[in-house]
């Protein structure tokens, strides 16, 4: 049974938001730059050289195009001394193809190996961006070691910053107990002040009813008197 071997070539379909370019007048469409084998090349080692400049959390990537676009510009200038220029977005947009093609055949590597994969691109990009976190992990602490950082942290005469732990308030210290008694003395205090406060009104509340009663009756008996008389 005879095995047909698939070769992925370099692809131009490419995600629409990642394929995204600034727009362009007439006369930049009718320059627009031609992809040589030999200008592919100047593009690849040049964004491999500077891919670490790239994996930076916070960096301009328009900025750092326009320094791959010239770097580019130089070694065509150099090889064949041509006056055609590559823009910076041509390279942005001709290296996410690249990429493209780079993760479809980095997908049949590993079902096939190194040696199942022929594309020209294909070894020295997977050189750089098929490393592994440990590798890259290894290498930044292997630069580290030469600089006056990774020598005091060598020698344990590095002391981390740490944060500062949020302030709390302190204790209450307790009360000794002598406090704890003159306060129980003063509420019993408080308290029998306020039932004397209560007996005293309630005293003049009966006082108050005896003497309308008396009122009240002393103004019946006076009536009483003074019909028996118009009686009479």
């Amino acid at each position: 049974m005879e095995v047909i071997e698939t070769i992925v070539t370099e692809s131009v379909e490419v995600e629409e938001k990642e394929t995204a370019a600034p727009s362009v007048d007439s006369e930049q469409a009718k320059a627009e730059f031609v992809w040589t084998l030999q200008a592919t090349w100047h593009l690849v080692h040049t964004r491999l050289e500077m891919d670490q400049a790239f994996d930076q959390p916070v960096c301009k990537k328009k900025k750092l195009w326009e320094m791959v676009a010239e770097k580019v510009n130089g070694k065509l200038r150099e090889a064949r001394g041509s006056d055609v220029t590559v823009k910076a977005y041509e390279c942005d947009l001709k290296w996410r193809n690249l990429l493209a093609t780079y993760r479809k055949n980095a997908e049949r590597a590993k079902k096939l190996g190194a040696g199942g994969v022929h594309w020209e691109f294909f070894k020295a990009m997977h050189e750089v961006l098929g490393k592994s976190r440990e590798e890259v992990e290894a290498q930044r602490r292997a630069k580290l070691c030469g600089t006056k950082l990774g020598k005091a942290i060598a020698s344990k005469r590095f002391t981390p910053i740490l944060p500062t732990p949020p302030a709390t308030a302190a204790p209450c210290p307790p009360r000794p107990p002598q406090d704890v008694l003159q306060l129980y003395m003063e509420l019993q205090e408080r308290k029998l002040n306020m039932w004397a406060q209560q007996k005293a009104l309630e005293e003049r509340k009966i006082e108050a009813i005896n003497n309308l009663a008396q009122a009240i009756s002393s103004l019946a008996h006076k009536n009483g008197a003074s019909f028996s008389k118009d009686g009479h």
